[in-house]
């Protein structure tokens, strides 16, 4: 098989590590794999394809911040790609992230229309479906089951500064999505799976796949030198976002240390410069990482891994906190839940920063012991990378053989 990935990123950040770990999966097994990304630092072992240019992403932005149209810059990028996909002429192609201010869908998808290759689709939130936003439970708007209009959530990703035009991305964005005969949608949890089955998008076959991990890398381990080198001393607990923003909870971690005893350290990772600034006393910033060795360090040394997070769909900190025998306490909010069990974690109602605090205390009271056994079974048993994208590839192996038939 020939499989082309398309995703904003390749080998970075969560759904790039998932395209860059489905394209080894592919390689193992003999097959070829191409990702196409808009942003490629990251080295990988796939052939990778960039599209677009950074002025071309500025003028794109630029497009959104103005008039609200996302997804439909960058035509001439776009038109690019799409002649060399045909060059590759690849078995089939594989969406990830579509948004990003790097392609123009309505050119990409008039492409798919015409190709009749089987193409699967990994939703890694809900902007495919809806007018603007990437979450609409940011704001608890329901609109997109009918139709958007004068959106609530303007200033959310994607940001508009002045025109709302949720109304004609919504009908553009229905037309153009609609009508492929051979597209799989793929969840990585049963929560986006069910909204997708409420959407224009429910005519299509709906799969869940969660997500997966390196657990041969995410695991307990050692954490001594990156206490040292980043002077964590006594017991903390830990938070981890690629973007720190209000949806992820940073202000409720900084409520949080305010509630907390003052032997129980927190240590954030992923914070700007400016972020790190405005920080109280008993809160460590580390910069964004890359670099799973640390990253398990990391989570290893915390007593509990908390992500407050507002809206989300299958967070892969939350299993990759589990791999490394940590509990998580996690917001009931989007897919979040789905990753835990009454022996892994404890859930807490969005914004309850109480309970937060209840949570943390009763792990700390508990011992992270009780539970590190228990995280790291779930892990291995339900999230194993290797489990996750074999099914991807039992999916593309299907679509041929239907597309054959």
């Amino acid at each position: 098989m020939k499989i082309l990935q398309i995703n904003t990123t390749v080998n970075s950040g969560s759904h790039g590590r998932i395209a860059e770990e489905i394209g080894l999966s592919l390689i193992a097994a003999g097959h070829e794999s191409y990702i196409a990304a808009a942003y490629t630092v990251r080295p990988s072992r796939s052939q990778v394809i960039r599209i677009g240019c950074d002025f071309d992403r500025k003028l794109h932005g630029l497009k959104t911040r103005l008039f609200d149209r996302h997804g439909f810059g960058s035509g001439a990028s776009t038109r690019k790609l799409v002649n060399q996909i045909k060059n590759i002429d690849p078995d089939i192609i594989h969406l990830h992230n579509i948004h990003g201010y790097y392609l123009h869908v309505g050119v990409l998808f008039n492409y798919l229309k015409a190709t009749n290759k089987p193409v699967v689709w990994t939703f890694h939130d809900c902007w495919p479906f809806t007018g603007h936003c990437s979450y609409f439970d940011a704001v608890n708007c329901y609109k997109w089951k009918t139709e958007c209009y004068r959106c609530p959530n303007k200033s959310g990703y994607p940001k508009s500064l002045l025109i709302d035009n949720s109304l004609i991305n919504y009908r553009d964005k229905r037309q153009i999505f609609t009508g492929i005969s051979n597209m799989v949608l793929v969840s990585p949890s049963q929560w986006l799976a069910g909204h997708l089955r409420e959407s224009y998008l429910k005519d299509y076959e709906i799969r869940v796949i969660n997500n997966g991990i390196d657990t041969k890398n995410f695991k307990p381990v050692r954490s001594d030198t990156l206490r040292e080198r980043y002077k964590i001393k006594g017991r903390y607990i830990l938070g981890v976002a690629s973007t720190w923003t209000r949806r992820k909870g940073l202000d409720d971690f900084i409520r949080l240390r305010a509630m907390l005893e003052p032997e129980i350290g927190i240590v954030l990772v992923g914070l700007n410069r400016n972020q790190a600034g405005r920080l109280p006393e008993g809160i460590i910033s580390i910069s964004r990482t890359e670099n799973i060795d640390e990253l398990a360090a990391l989570y290893s040394g915390a007593e509990v891994f908390v992500n407050p997070t507002y809206v989300d769909n299958f967070p892969t900190t939350n299993i990759e906190a589990l791999a490394c025998g940590t509990p998580v306490i996690t917001y009931n909010t989007g897919g979040s839940p789905e990753a835990l069990d009454e022996n892994t974690g404890i859930l807490v109602e969005k914004g309850d920063i109480r309970g937060l605090d209840k949570a943390v205390k009763t792990i700390l009271k508990n011992e992270k012991e009780q539970y590190s056994d228990a995280c790291r079974g779930r892990a291995v048993k339900l999230y194993n990378k290797n489990d996750k994208y074999k099914d991807y590839i039992s999916l593309y192996q299907s679509l041929l053989d239907k597309n054959k038939a």
